[in-house]
């Protein structure tokens, strides 16, 4: 089967892995050249990106990899995933995706099938997919699906193969054909009675993981009052083996994920005229956490700021990966600067990052915070020198310090 993955990265590469894997043909299409000149070179690969499973799959020419896509021949399977996150004023940004369709329509054969991946609201596949590769495609007999990416970057356990996959398409053949291709990677496939569900499914997903992340920031804020510590009250009650889910207090919530697809899911209810109240008030509560969290910080020093020399420890959004989309510790950054205090941040896993570079673990500062840390961070400096330190980090593990939150 040739199969063509537009976009490739944290969601569309693995795809193509695990398809070519399988067996499948399979074309990788990026518009950047970059991105395929730096897969290419596989020296050059991301942290996050397995080298020998893409040197495997290139060499034996089951990968090919474009910047140029050229024409698709009939029968093909197109999966879309591209970034769908969100525009400065929080909504949702479709530019990545209508430009996919526009360059799918240009180049699709007949009876070829398009698969979307990309996260975004419900009815995308019916309403803005279809009709703009139709309008603007001779194609005949083009079928449509939908499997909403559930890519856990770093996660050891649970990976394409292993995370079951939602699928459901427009026709009953869609359907089937996507359950079929789907199958041939993944152990398990769950189909739903429509595109709908489908894409209804992925955005609450994580609308559950935010508003329980929201939960147990406000634990923490209301808590601190009371002089009690959330960490250890969390604790306490995952000892309960039934009815309980633990999360931890963090200083924002990070990734593609958790911060965008609850916002998708709250502009698809308000299209009919109502509102999930529960997401507003989500991100209202987890917007507010930096700025809560500097002043707690300056309240348990007994000083400001100002001219303090801060280290940051982690700035990706989670453990052992490097991606940076919508990480709170950013926002951090950028707050402890405008309170005058003198940032640097070490993360051996980013390295570099808005023209600043990391930093090595340094004990010739004030204060050192803990925001993401990487299994290959070294703390015994900081340990060793006494170093005031704060553990903002959004996990149960003990890293020397005791949890702030």
């Amino acid at each position: 089967m040739k199969v063509i993955i537009v976009g490739l990265g944290y969601v569309g590469l693995p795809i193509a892995i695990q398809a070519a894997q399988a067996g499948h043909d399979v074309l990788g299409f990026d518009l950047s050249e970059k991105r395929i000149s730096q897969l290419l070179d596989t020296s050059s690969l991301d942290a996050d990106v397995d080298r020998n499973e893409l040197l495997e799959v290139l060499s034996k020419n089951k990968l090919s990899l474009t910047s140029n896509l050229g024409k698709i021949p009939p029968n093909s399977i197109i999966v879309i995933a591209v970034p769908t996150p969100l525009t400065e004023n929080r909504m949702p940004d479709l530019r990545a995706l209508k430009l996919a369709s526009e360059m799918i329509a240009a180049s699709v054969s007949d009876s070829s099938l398009i698969i979307n991946e990309s996260t975004s609201y419900i009815g995308t596949l019916r309403d803005l997919i279809k009709p703009t590769i139709e309008n603007n495609t001779k194609a005949q007999n083009l079928k449509y699906a939908v499997a909403p990416e559930r890519i856990d970057p770093g996660n050891e356990n649970w990976n394409i193969n292993t995370t079951p996959r939602v699928i459901s398409g427009l026709t009953e053949e869609a359907a089937s054909e996507a359950v079929k291709f789907y199958s041939s990677f993944c152990l398990r496939v769950h189909r739903v009675s429509s595109a709908e569900i489908a894409e209804a499914s992925k955005l609450f997903e994580n609308t559950f993981r935010l508003v329980n992340i929201a939960l147990v920031n406000e634990l923490s804020k209301v808590a601190d009052k009371m002089g009690l510590k959330a960490s250890e009250i969390i604790e306490a009650a995952a000892t309960k083996p039934f009815g309980f889910m633990p999360f931890w207090p963090s200083i924002g919530v990070g990734g593609h994920c958790i911060p965008v697809d609850p916002t998708y899911l709250n502009y698809s209810v308000q299209k009919f005229g109502t509102e999930f109240n529960f997401i507003n008030l989500a991100n209202s509560i987890n917007s507010m956490v930096p700025e809560n969290v500097i002043v707690r910080i300056e309240e348990s020093l007994g000083f400001g700021l100002k001219n303090k020399r801060v280290q940051i420890a982690g700035i990706s959004y989670k453990p052992n990966v490097s991606d940076l989309r919508e990480s709170p510790a950013l926002t951090l950054i950028e707050m402890l600067k405008l309170r005058g205090a003198i940032v640097t941040w070490h993360d051996p896993v980013v390295n570099e990052h808005n023209f600043e570079m990391s930093t090595p673990i340094s004990k010739e500062i004030d204060l050192g915070l803990i925001i993401t840390p990487h299994e290959n961070i070294d703390f015994s400096i900081w340990i060793n020198a006494g170093t005031k330190v704060i553990d903002l980090s959004s996990n149960p593990e003990i890293h020397g310090w005791p949890k702030y939150l």
